[in-house]
């Protein structure tokens, strides 16, 4: 069964950074596209980066595009989102997912078929 496990998550000031990591288990994942989402109170769910489990293209959100970084460590099967710069609008529950076969940017969670459980980023102001 595959199984996403997030961690990382917490409480930080605006400015500073934080590194969320996402566990997967269960694949191979080879031919899948690992994203990142998020979800504030009050509003819908929303891509954040996505790159292929295997490859090097990666795609962001205008939003967090120069402050965040999506990247993988095969040897720990973990997708990695690091998070600079942070400003309290990027305060939501994030998400990683793993993507049907990547064919174009996938960047709609209609996109994706495996979720894991969330984990909240709260930056203060």
């Amino acid at each position: 069964q595959v199984q996403l496990i997030e961690s990382g998550g917490g409480l930080v000031q605006a400015g500073g950074s934080l590194r969320l990591s996402c566990a997967a288990s269960g694949g191979p994942f080879s031919y899948n596209g690992m994203g990142w989402f998020r979800q504030a109170p009050g509003k819908e769910r929303e891509f954040v980066a996505a790159r292929p489990w295997s490859g090097i293209t990666t795609y962001y959100a205008d939003s967090v595009k120069g402050r965040f970084t999506i990247s993988r460590d095969g040897a720990k099967n973990t997708v990695y989102l690091q998070m600079n710069s942070l400003q309290a609008e990027d305060t939501a529950v994030y998400y990683c997912a793993a993507s049907r076969p990547w064919a174009t940017a996938p960047t709609t969670p209609l996109d994706y078929i495996y979720w894991g459980q969330g984990t909240q980023v709260t930056v203060s102001s």
